[in-house]
């Protein structure tokens, strides 16, 4: 009969224990972070000597200081694009970065909180690209697209080139963009040129 009771009172308190582990565990943050899906579109542009083989990566955010890098964009190709109407010329897989046309890419990693304001591009490798713009969708939510980030220009090597679009002041000697410095990451060094 004592060994019954014990019982019963071992089995209440355990039962108790753990209303109280489930109840103070709702009040636990939620630090999972979730995935969201990007489009991102490249032009290159139609000058002589405008296309590359050579790995591109891709850094974009938000003012949040929510970062995604993407290393070697080109294995995320997935479609080449009418330059002139939105029209898919073809779903067979090409090599991406060729002058006068358009690629799309798709990517998946950490969500922005708020609009995609920054766009960097890396070249690695020994040939010359000169993309014209480049433009990241957000697909869950479309307020979180950036606008098109124009280059028009040969990227530098081995270097982050691109544009800041989110923190800019504007004084009475014009608009004054605060420079971005990235974090180094444990996978890879990695420096900023604006």
């Amino acid at each position: 009969m004592e060994i019954i009771r014990s019982r019963r009172g071992l089995i209440i308190a355990c039962c108790i224990f753990l209303l109280a582990l489930i109840a103070g565990g709702e009040n636990l943050p939620q630090n999972i972070k979730r995935n969201c899906s990007y489009t991102v579109t490249i032009q290159t542009t139609c000058t002589k000597g405008a296309d590359t083989s050579d790995h591109v990566s891709l850094r974009f955010g938000d003012k949040k200081s929510n970062d995604m890098i993407v290393h070697h964009l080109n294995s995320k190709h997935v479609r080449q694009v009418d330059p002139l109407q939105p029209l898919v010329l073809d779903d067979i897989p090409r090599k991406p970065f060729q002058a006068c046309l358009v690629d799309e890419f798709q990517v998946t990693g950490q969500c922005m909180e708020s609009p995609i304001c920054y766009l960097y591009l890396k070249l690695s490798g020994s040939d010359n690209w000169r993309p014209g713009f480049a433009q990241v969708d957000a697909l869950e939510e479309s307020g979180l697209s950036s606008k098109s980030f124009y280059f028009r220009r040969y990227l530098p090597r081995n270097v982050w080139h691109g544009s800041d679009l989110c923190s800019k002041e504007i004084t009475p000697f014009g608009i004054r963009h605060k420079r971005k410095v990235f974090k180094k990451t444990p996978a890879a060094a990695e420096t900023l040129m604006p």
